[in-house]
C-alpha cells in the first residue's frame, strides 16, 4: 500500500499485523443535489468466494445498503452512479446477485479511457477488473462515458487523476462557497497525503505524484474537504502543511 517507501516509515501511520496487512475500508458517499440521489462508488465485490474472501482478509460490517437506507434511500432511488474507476474494490456493487445492474434507475458515470481499460486489461492490470461489476451496465446502456473534466449538475464535477491508472477521476462538489473532493485512489487513505506515500498498486507512480502535485496545493488553498476511500477511521480530512514540505491530512472534526 505504500510501495517504495520503508516499513519502518509507513508503519507509523498505518500500523500493520503480524502479515504485514494494514486496515481499510470501502467508504461509499452519498449526495443529495438538485433533487437528485448521486452514489460515489458502490462497494467491495461480493461474489469472490471463500479464497477471495480470505485472500483480502475480508470483514463485511456494513454494506452500501444499509447505509442508503438509514437515510431512507432504496437502490431505485439512485438517479446517478459515479465510478471513480472500475476496480472490485470501488464499482463490486454496480451489480446485483442475478448480473444485473443493481440501480436501475441509475446512469453510471466513467471516464471514456477507464471503460476502455476495463474491458481491454493486461497482465499488469488484470487482477483488479472484475467483468460481471461492470458489463453487465454496459450491456443495459446504462454507462454515461466522459472524456476529461465535466460537469455533471451545477456545483458537481468530475475531475481526471490518473496515476493508480489512466481513467481515475475524483469527484468534486462545491455547494455554499466550500468544496468536497472525493480524491479516489490519489490518495486512498490519510497516511497516504505524503507526496512519496505512493501505493505498489499504481500502475503509473510518477504520474501519480505529478497528479498529487498539481491538485493537493489547489485543494489546501481552497480548504477543501477531502473524502478518501479506503481510510479505515476517518471519512472527512483537510490538507494542511507537511514539516518536510508537501502535505498531510487530518480530520474534519
Amino acid at each position: 500500500m505504500f510501495g517504495s517507501v520503508p516499513k519502518l516509515l509507513w508503519e507509523k501511520v498505518a500500523p500493520a499485523d503480524e502479515d504485514n496487512r494494514i486496515q481499510l475500508r470501502i467508504n461509499p458517499l452519498l449526495i443529495r443535489l438538485g433533487g437528485k440521489n448521486i452514489l460515489v462508488e458502490t462497494g467491495m465485490w461480493d461474489r469472490g468466494g471463500e479464497t477471495f474472501e480470505q485472500m483480502y482478509a475480508l470483514e463485511r460490517d456494513e454494506t452500501v445498503f444499509r447505509g442508503l437506507a438509514e437515510v431512507g434511500v432504496d437502490v431505485d432511488d439512485i438517479d446517478l452512479v459515479i465510478n471513480t474507476h472500475l476496480h472490485f474494490d470501488h464499482c463490486g456493487r454496480n451489480t446485483n446477485l442475478m448480473g444485473e445492474p443493481t440501480f436501475p434507475n441509475a446512469r453510471y458515470v466513467v471516464q471514456k479511457q477507464e471503460l476502455h481499460d476495463a474491458t481491454h486489461t493486461h497482465e499488469r492490470s488484470r487482477a483488479a477488473y472484475v467483468p460481471e461489476s461492470f458489463l453487465p451496465v454496459l450491456d443495459a446502456g446504462l454507462f454515461d462515458l466522459v472524456d476529461g473534466e465535466t460537469q455533471l449538475l451545477a456545483g458537481l464535477s468530475v475531475l481526471p487523476v490518473p496515476g493508480h491508472n489512466l481513467g481515475q477521476q475524483a469527484v468534486v462538489l462545491e455547494s455554499e462557497g466550500q468544496t468536497l473532493v472525493y480524491c479516489a485512489d490519489l490518495m486512498p487513505t490519510l497516511a497516504h497525503a505524503p507526496y512519496a506515500y505512493i501505493m505498489g498498486f499504481d500502475l503509473y507512480p510518477v504520474l501519480t505524484l505529478e497528479t498529487r502535485k498539481k491538485y493537493l496545493p489547489v485543494w489546501h488553498e481552497q480548504g477543501a474537504v477531502i473524502c478518501t476511500p479506503h481510510d479505515p477511521r476517518t471519512p472527512f480530512a483537510r490538507l494542511v502543511e507537511g514539516k518536510r514540505g508537501g502535505f498531510r491530512l487530518e480530520e474534519v472534526k
